[in-house]
């Protein structure tokens, strides 16, 4: 997959079958109108190109709103990366700036899908809209395609609901529930973050549970719900097993701000300063005050008994 940063040198294509959109997750609802996407274009003895903006939209059109409740399943790295699994031959990355937010669905569909890119075939869902106020749809592209001298598709309803997964039933698992392991399903793939370990309080250390503290790389990355996870964790180049403590830790620090924390299983490095990436396997509890450290160190060690279980059966 060629990935092009901004349309302005895009050289355009004999024959392009396009879709467009932001593609957070990359889900299985977005990996059918890919597939479907790569079937038109063999049919066609075409190309394949993905059309996707960052930031996302609403970054743009409601800033305020966004940067206070927006969170994305995916930044622009692991879009790109999970786009890659995709077999697609193009994807253009356009800033979805200020500017671009002003174009209109006339202007988006000549100087992009025909002038840039010699769009010949157009895939999109039944429900997508485009250009300025999401005023372009499927009827007004099907009413012009002569006069735009390409062919459009759409993805019916019926296709879209069959999947029964969107980038909003993913992320509401996650943050209502903690349902990884649906959002993994509906992903197809298991959810992850990456972060820095960084120092922490030691609380962790001096009840036998030591963790490594993690802050986030993207701020709008989403977290599940607080509670305790079961986590595979990348170290260097290694997958360690390990759980998880998204939370306030109610027990040790009264609950002033939220920490993730993940006690590595077998492993004694220090890793200050390091990148990490952990992956979530399973939900073990929700985050819970005890009635002292006796009571979670407890906890504790019932929390990794049943997490090795998980572990081995995952």
């Amino acid at each position: 997959m060629k990935v092009h940063y901004g349309i302005e040198n895009f050289i355009p294509l004999k024959r392009a079958t396009v879709t467009s959109g932001t593609f957070d997750g990359v889900h299985y609802g977005h990996q059918q109108i890919l597939t479907h996407l790569r079937e038109v274009a063999k049919k066609d003895q075409s190309e394949t190109v993905l059309i996707t903006f960052w930031p996302h939209p609403r970054f743009t059109i409601q800033p305020e709103e966004a940067r206070k409740s927006l969170k994305l399943l995916t930044n622009l790295e692991e879009k790109i990366e999970r786009l890659q699994l995709e077999g697609i031959d193009h994807l253009i990355v356009i800033e979805f700036n200020a500017d671009f937010s002003q174009m209109t669905s006339m202007d988006f569909v000549r100087k992009i899908l025909i002038e840039k890119i010699n769009t010949t075939k157009l895939v999109i869902g039944y429900d997508h809209r485009f250009g300025r106020n999401r005023e372009g749809g499927f009827e007004y592209l099907k009413a012009h395609q002569e006069e735009f001298g390409f062919e459009v598709e759409e993805i019916t309803k019926q296709e879209i609901e069959n999947a029964a997964v969107s980038s909003t039933a993913i992320r509401n698992a996650l943050l209502e529930a903690g349902d990884v392991r649906l959002a993994s399903k509906y992903l197809c793939y298991n959810y992850s973050f990456e972060g820095t370990v960084v120092s922490g309080n030691k609380i962790g250390r001096k009840i036998g549970f030591p963790t490594a503290n993690i802050q986030l790389l993207d701020q709008f990355k989403l977290l599940p719900k607080s509670g305790v996870y079961v986590v595979r964790i990348l170290v260097g180049e290694v997958w360690y097993n390990g759980m998880m403590n998204i939370g306030r830790r109610p027990t040790v620090t009264a609950g002033i701000q939220q920490t993730i924390e993940v006690n590595i299983f077998d492993f004694s490095s220090d890793i200050y300063d390091q990148q990490v990436k952990v992956e979530f396997v399973d939900h073990i509890r929700d985050e819970m005050k005890f009635d002292g450290v006796e009571a979670l160190i407890e906890q504790l060690h019932s929390d990794k008994k049943v997490a090795q279980s998980m572990l081995s059966k995952a």
